[in-house]
């Protein structure tokens, strides 16, 4: 079965898509590249190559691990499947 996103860390609540996009309702398959294992996840929303897909539901305040990473912080609450960009998230830097 081909990747349709690649989850680089056991610890991360998002992936990133690797392919052209992803449709409402795919089911896709993740990679988890730290130990080489496999997921399934359904998209909720089209989301284009190299953008994030949350892994599980995060509310607001919660913090987005990526690369096994803290990359920012959830700023409106996110259902597993949905789309994770600058709609939702923001950094903690500012």
């Amino acid at each position: 079965m081909a990747t349709d996103i690649i989850i680089h860390d056991e610890k991360d609540n998002v992936g990133v898509v690797v392919i052209d996009k992803i449709t409402p309702k795919q089911d896709c398959a993740c990679w988890i590249m730290e130990n080489d294992k496999t997921v399934q996840i359904q998209s909720v929303d089209e989301i284009q190559l190299g953008h994030k897909i949350a892994m599980v539901d995060l509310n607001e305040g919660d913090t987005i691990l990526k690369y096994g990473h803290d990359i920012g912080k959830v700023v409106k609450s996110i259902k597993k499947g949905e789309h994770v960009h600058v709609h939702n998230v923001k950094t903690k830097k500012w």
